[in-house]
């Protein structure tokens, strides 16, 4: 990966991660596909200056989907699951 930014895509903001981020101060990002761990925790450690913990990933399938007579997928996506260490923290607003 060229810069740090096209790792990370966004933040999903979801109930279950906001229960996560607020509980076990674990935040859960959109990131490139091809983008492994190593990777995702370096990009999160220099955008936001934090101290990360662990970085979990998972692959979402794409699904069919219909329009009329048009049939097609979504998009495969990427998650990573990054726990912070003890004292950091990332406010998403």
């Amino acid at each position: 990966m060229s810069n740090y930014r096209d790792i990370i895509k966004a933040p999903i903001v979801t109930e279950k991660s906001a229960d996560l981020a607020q509980n076990q101060n674990t935040i859960t990002f959109s990131v490139d596909v091809n983008a492994n761990k190593t990777q995702i925790k370096q990009a999160i450690e220099k955008i936001f200056n934090v101290k990360v913990e662990s970085v979990n990933t998972v692959n979402v399938k794409p699904k069919k989907k219909r329009i009329g007579r048009y049939a097609g997928k979504t998009n495969k996506v990427k998650k990573a699951i990054v726990k912070l260490a003890e004292g950091s923290s990332i406010e998403l607003n």
